[in-house]
């Protein structure tokens, strides 16, 4: 099961001088930025090299809370079932930008740091999401009034305001350093979920102009602040056509890894609609990504609170099928009553109604969690 596919990638990452291997040397797989660190270069070529066996299994917040838990140093709700974490660890900056202590979800931002430097040694990755405010109103991200990302943009009223909101995050990146001193490669998801229209940055709130002067400017401006940790990935919604998921795809040179969200709703209790759906856009972005030599993943997934007790062999594995996806990120488990929040979650934990199908789901050969990676020889 588990042993012989760490086995095999094993092999794999031994043989990636021998020109033998055609699922190494035959890739045209290259890094948007051309001074990225050897270090981000050596995790985007591990990657494509774990896609080929199977998919990295990663959850949002692991480490800092789960259900009925805060911050206890090295729990994990995935530990807590299967005895063993994520492969991938997802994580927000928003909050970033107004020097707030915290982030959106209340994870203070040295606790973070803390978090992605522990996982890193471990072998683990990190993956960063960023719910910026509205530069134009001072709103949350979810303030889609129109315009805002004209706005930022060079010549834009609110152009010096966002240069400095990125020398911040410029800032945050180059702080993750490992023991060496060597900068932590980080997969970088910027302005997400932009097919859709509740962020500013989505749908209707900006014309794909726009949107792909933005993207290269963040690219370009961080690059400039020697920011080369980074990772980039091209996230959307729903889509339903190559042209649908490229209307606003800034081109090749700005992109490494191309995905979207889907979760699973109430109304689709049997998970017929969320498999359909996943399997249509996996095909879609999966002849993108290969026709345009990009890695693809499944950036955000999830059923709120799992009441299906074998979601993850049932549905999820199905609706993941054959297709070699680097990655796949199960949303967050915020386990406590707070104020007016409700507690909801994603992933299992201890007791939990899909307990024992997830246990099923880790032992599959496909799924991939951090020792099946962090055993395979660099």
């Amino acid at each position: 099961m588990k042993k012989h596919i760490i086995v095999l990638i094993s092999a794999l990452f031994i043989g990636t001088s021998c020109s033998a291997n055609p699922i190494i040397t035959n890739t045209n797989l290259s890094l948007s930025d051309k001074k990225a660190t050897p270090e981000t270069v050596s995790l985007y070529k591990k990657l494509h090299q774990l896609s080929q066996k199977g998919y990295l299994f990663g959850h949002q917040d692991d480490l800092a809370y789960g259900v009925n838990w805060k911050y206890e140093d090295g729990r994990s709700d995935i530990k807590d079932v299967v005895g063993d974490y994520p492969a991938v660890y997802g994580w927000d900056i928003a909050g970033l930008e107004k020097d707030d202590l915290n982030n959106i979800d209340g994870v203070p931002f040295a606790k973070m740091k803390q978090y992605i430097k522990e996982a890193n040694a471990r072998g683990g990755i990190s993956t960063v999401s960023w719910h910026l405010d509205n530069p134009a109103t001072g709103k949350n991200a979810w303030d889609n009034t129109p315009n805002a990302a004209k706005t930022v943009l060079p010549g834009g009223e609110n152009h010096k305001k966002f240069t400095i909101w990125l020398d911040k995050a410029a800032d945050f990146f180059l702080s993750l350093k490992d023991k060496e001193g060597k900068n932590i490669p980080i997969l970088f998801r910027p302005y997400h979920e932009l097919t859709g229209g509740w962020f500013w940055w989505g749908k209707g709130n900006c014309t794909p102009e726009e949107f792909k002067t933005l993207w290269k400017f963040t690219f370009e401006y961080l690059q400039k602040k020697g920011v080369h940790n980074l990772i980039y990935i091209y996230n959307t919604s729903s889509f339903s056509s190559k042209e649908d998921f490229l209307t606003n795809y800034p081109d090749d040179s700005y992109a490494d890894i191309l995905s979207f969200d889907s979760y699973q709703n109430n109304d689709d209790k049997e998970g017929k609609k969320f498999i359909n759906e996943v399997q249509s856009q996996l095909k879609i972005i999966d002849e993108i990504g290969t026709k345009q030599n990009k890695l693809i993943a499944i950036a955000e997934a999830g059923y709120e609170a799992i009441p299906d007790p074998k979601w993850w062999t049932g549905t999820l594995s199905k609706a993941i099928g054959d297709y070699k996806i680097s990655y796949v990120l199960l949303w967050r488990n915020h386990g406590w009553q707070e104020k007016e929040q409700k507690m909801h979650y994603y992933a299992p934990y201890k007791g939990q109604v899909s307990e024992k199908d997830f246990i099923d789901f880790y032992n599959l050969d496909k799924t991939l969690f951090e020792k099946d990676i962090n055993k395979i020889k660099k």
